[in-house]
């Protein structure tokens, strides 16, 4: 029988939240489709901090008879097309000896849950092209590419670093 997931909002001000994001988030970091490697020291001990004081963050993280095993690690916007908050994730993660259990979906749905009830007209993510597993997953809950008009193709994600 699969043991229960629990959904929890971090409070980052908790001293095992703040530990449970941090190692949730370097975890993430080791992957492939995420950093590709260790984030260095100086950015993990900025991390707590800058996502305190960052206004619109919220992270909700999986929890697994006690121990933590996804994190969704999510900044609120706003659309101007729609004169409405969004909801955007920026890092979504599950352990890897957790993938597969449907815990992504509920952490997905726990998500798209806080965003309706702060208001939001639609939640947002990025994917890797070759992320079969996770497009698999995001596309089964409704995820798609973003298209604004028909003709006009799907939209990319670009970024420049500074």
């Amino acid at each position: 029988m699969p043991t229960s997931i629990a959904i929890v909002e971090a409070d980052l001000e908790n001293a095992q939240h703040q530990r449970d994001v941090l190692a949730l988030t370097a975890a993430y970091a080791l992957d492939p489709m995420g950093n590709g490697g260790p984030l260095p020291p100086e950015v993990l001990g900025r991390l707590i901090a800058g996502l305190e004081t960052h206004p619109t963050t919220l992270i909700l993280m999986a929890y697994r008879e006690g121990k933590p095993v996804a994190i969704a690690t999510c900044f609120r916007g706003f659309s101007t097309f729609y004169a409405q908050p969004l909801l955007n994730i920026h890092d979504f993660s599950v352990l890897p000896e957790h993938r597969g259990q449907g815990i992504g979906r509920q952490l997905l749905r726990a998500v798209e849950q806080r965003a309706r009830q702060t208001g939001c007209c639609r939640v947002t993510l990025e994917v890797q092209e070759g992320n079969a597993a996770a497009r698999h997953v995001y596309e089964s809950i409704g995820f798609g590419p973003a298209v604004c008009g028909e003709g006009t193709g799907g939209s990319l994600f670009y970024i420049k670093p500074l």
